[in-house]
């Protein structure tokens, strides 16, 4: 795993790893791991547990969305959902009469928004698909659900409609609580979310009705876009926004680890797994800089190791090591990351026929928690300073009441068998005795895909064998009072340093 280019040396806080390459170690080496309890840091915001994504808009009706909304609100920061196709005809926004005058429809936005708030938390808008009765074009996006990707037959109505939509929502919970939303217009108008033509200009039409509409609808409500795949558009969104005297109050874009350095970059590059996204990141935090909105907000309203399902990737334990990797290279280069998305409750490619599948989700369905899951819970704990942010594969962070919560761990590629490591932490400068409490998350431990394939793979499984799994996936190895502890690979340690 590389050092990011562009952490250095800050504070007094010594960590010293070995040197040796791990994978050559004889039996018994121990990688000796030194913290200096007296160091100083700096501040270290959970930009990467605020937002995450879901599975569209309707499925939040579902209580098996709401249930896993819940696991994530108790282990976790989340803060924000987004998802697509609030103005999917599906949910009744729009339509219009017999005279051909629009009607709007807002019962079931009510009560998918009702939702989220009563279970703390808000909104990250994507204003997005076309409605029917609006759009240009029916011919569908491949999705399972048939969203409409189309631009509006009327660039006026669809102002309106934006206008209407979130001038309802300042109505029913107030200009204070809807300021506190964000309102992103659209979602991958570089790809076939968009047939616009050409793609940029209409999309930035697009833009242009909806920014105005929530502007008029509430002056100090947050606009954004241009939502792309790929890393792309930024330094053009936010050109156009000054050129055309349109609302920006944020960007936003994506990028998924196997994304092709070609589509990010631009080049024919093989970059690894474990260092796109931090790439990407870098790339666009590079661009804002530069631009004449240098202090713009950037968030990244979806990203995951994988757009594709592979089970050894998202359902696996490998995404222990690669999450925390990449909080270590975005840190203090994006005002929040959109991990997509926090459930299976999920369709766009059709009802879940299995509970493991390579789904986005950190919760897989029937309520089991996957190793992802169970990463962002023990990555939650982490302080809210940090110290070293030079080092490669670790995290060394100080909570307020002085503990200090170190994440280790052991990057391994998707289904690559790596050499275990054997780790000691020892502290420097702590006043009286230390007390070690150590969690492991590895392919044994908090991890129910191989419980799934003993058992033969089941795509139904009964209620006896749920129970077993849920068992399986909740059970990370937790050591209390030892300093010194096997890592396999993949693996993902949180040490937590307190007193006696």
């Amino acid at each position: 795993m590389l050092r990011s280019a562009r952490c250095g040396f800050l504070g007094s806080l010594l960590l010293v790893v070995a040197a040796s390459v791990l994978s050559s170690q004889q039996a018994g080496d121990i990688e000796e791991v030194t913290v200096d309890a007296q160091a100083a840091g700096r501040a270290f915001p959970h930009y990467w547990e605020q937002v995450f994504g879901s599975g569209r808009a309707i499925l939040s009706l579902r209580d098996s969305y709401r249930r896993d909304l819940r696991a994530m609100k108790a282990s976790t920061s989340i803060q924000y959902v987004r998802f697509h196709a609030i103005f999917h005809d599906e949910v009744g926004v729009y339509s219009e009469d017999e005279q051909g005058r629009p009607v709007y429809n807002w019962s079931y936005v009510d009560q998918i928004y009702d939702g989220l708030l009563e279970n703390g938390v808000r909104p990250f808008v994507e204003l997005s698909f076309m409605p029917r009765a609006l759009a240009g074009s029916t011919t569908p996006q491949a999705f399972w659900y048939h969203p409409l990707p189309s631009p509006p037959k009327d660039y006026a109505r669809w102002e309106e409609l934006v206008y209407n939509f979130a001038k309802h929502l300042v109505d029913r919970y107030g200009a204070e609580e809807v300021s506190q939303w964000y309102f992103e217009v659209w979602n991958e108008p570089n790809i076939d979310f968009w047939t616009g033509e050409p793609k940029q200009a209409t999309y930035f039409e697009l833009y242009d009705h909806a920014a105005r509409a929530i502007k008029r609808a509430g002056p100090g409500l947050r606009v954004g876009g241009p939502a792309t795949a790929q890393a792309a558009w930024i330094p053009e969104m936010i050109q156009h926004s000054i050129q055309a005297q349109v609302p920006l109050d944020f960007v936003s874009t994506h990028v998924y680890a196997n994304d092709l350095s070609k589509d990010v970059f631009g080049t024919d590059e093989t970059i690894d797994r474990s260092e796109m996204v931090g790439r990407a990141v870098q790339k666009v935090e590079t661009q804002v800089k530069s631009s004449a909105r240098p202090a713009i907000p950037i968030h990244w309203s979806e990203y995951n190791a994988s757009y594709k399902n592979e089970i050894d990737v998202t359902d696996a334990a490998f995404m222990g090591p690669w999450l925390a990797n990449n909080i270590r290279l975005c840190d203090g280069l994006a005002t929040s990351m959109s991990y997509w998305t926090f459930s299976d409750v999920f369709e766009e490619q059709g009802v879940t026929k299995t509970p493991f599948y390579g789904g986005y989700g950190l919760i897989a369905e029937g309520g089991i928690p996957k190793p992802a899951f169970n990463a962002f819970a023990m990555l939650h704990r982490l302080g809210d300073r940090r110290s070293q942010t030079d080092l490669a594969n670790a995290l060394v962070t100080r909570r307020s009441d002085g503990t200090l919560a170190i994440a280790v761990w052991n990057y391994a590629a998707p289904s690559v068998n790596g050499a275990a490591r054997k780790i000691h932490v020892g502290v420097r400068g702590w006043t009286g005795r230390p007390r070690y409490y150590v969690e492991i998350l590895d392919s044994d431990h908090g991890s129910a895909l191989k419980a799934w394939r003993a058992m033969g793979s089941p795509a139904s499984p009964t209620h006896l064998q749920y129970d077993e799994l849920r068992r399986a996936a909740v059970a990370t190895q937790k050591l209390d009072g030892t300093s010194t502890f096997v890592l396999p690979a993949p693996g993902l340690a949180l040490i937590e340093v307190r007193p006696q």
